[in-house]
């Protein structure tokens, strides 16, 4: 992949992606790079909000077509002149650039990745119809658990499918390991960084009508999703809350069992995964001491603390008590 559209590129849109994919061995990080500018494409249209979302559902449906080389060059333009951001709109400007790496990547590669991209936007185009002609006033939930699990699966979980098979065939491919158990953590890894998003977010998406807490739990604590836009809420809702961000950490507990059955020879790819681990803990932690529902009280993890991480896992990758103590402390020391 041309640096400027690989490492350049996954720099403007993702600094925290960024970081992890500089870190993975040469054998698997272009086509994990390939994969996630593709998934933010997508991502970018299906959020373009000024645009109709039938239209939307429209892109995604050629763009998923492209990406099995199904149709025919797409034109981003209509979309690219909408966007915000100059990184996603350069993003999309070089939308095809994009999809003609993908055409040269190894055949066996390119299936996981447009496997891969397929349940993502699948994910998207359930959200568009699900939430379209959502409001502030009139927020629209999921219904149930199974919903919930669904959602995280096709957006996130099964990215940790992708990432297992394609590191399993390139980076740790002898390695006699349970190949069952390290998929269903994989899946796990991802769910759980994406109900990080979901928890930590919650006030910005009941604001544009989404709410992703299941309507039959909060009607169970006799709350609607309207009751959430009142920070008053915060102690009927606490319970539900706190159940929510136990689950998250149960599933990033098992990411970190599926980090510490990584070969321990395979030091990039375990501190690919330990990081987002430590952080999504780290962003639970602060979680559970605030009112999530106060929306001006955004949850962040600051630049400094991210380093904090980084460097502990460095400095404790050589001892495994230490290294382990790193997430079950759930306590990173400030970098002196």
């Amino acid at each position: 992949m041309p640096r400027d559209l690989g490492f350049a590129l996954l720099k403007e849109v993702s600094r925290s992606f960024y970081l992890t994919l500089r870190v993975l061995p040469a054998s698997v990080r272009p086509a994990i790079g390939l994969a996630y500018l593709l998934a933010r494409a997508s991502d970018t249209i299906a959020d373009t909000e000024i645009v109709p979302a039938a239209r939307r559902l429209a892109l995604l449906r050629a763009f998923r077509e492209r990406i099995f080389e199904r149709a025919s060059t797409l034109d981003w333009g209509e979309l690219a002149k909408h966007q915000g951001l100059p990184a996603e709109r350069v993003l999309l400007e070089r939308g095809e650039e994009i999809l003609a790496v993908l055409a040269t990547v190894p055949p066996a590669d390119r299936r996981l990745i447009q496997q891969v991209l397929q349940i993502i936007i699948s994910g998207q185009e359930l959200d568009l119809e699900r939430f379209e002609g959502a409001t502030a006033d009139q927020i629209v939930a999921l219904n149930n658990d199974a919903e919930f699990d669904d959602y995280t699966y096709r957006v996130a979980g099964c990215v940790g499918e992708f990432w297992t098979r394609l590191c399993r065939a390139h980076v740790f491919p002898g390695a006699r390991l349970d190949e069952a158990l390290l998929l269903k953590n994989g899946v796990r890894f991802g769910q759980g960084l994406q109900m990080v998003n979901i928890l930590r977010d919650l006030p910005k998406d009941l604001r544009q009508g989404r709410c992703y807490l299941p309507g039959d739990r909060l009607q169970a604590r006799g709350l609607k999703p309207l009751d959430l836009l009142d920070p008053a809420s915060e102690p009927r809702f606490r319970v539900l809350y706190r159940s929510y961000l136990d689950r998250a950490w149960a599933n990033l507990r098992a990411g970190w069992e599926y980090t510490n059955t990584v070969p321990r020879s395979c030091v990039r790819v375990r501190l690919a995964c330990a990081w987002p681990v430590l952080i999504g803990a780290r962003t639970l932690d602060r979680l559970r001491g605030s009112n999530v529902l106060e929306a001006s009280a955004r949850v962040k993890i600051s630049r400094s603390e991210v380093k904090s991480i980084l460097f502990q896992t460095l400095i404790r990758y050589p001892w495994k008590t230490a290294w382990n103590r790193l997430f079950l402390d759930r306590k990173i020391d400030e970098v002196p």
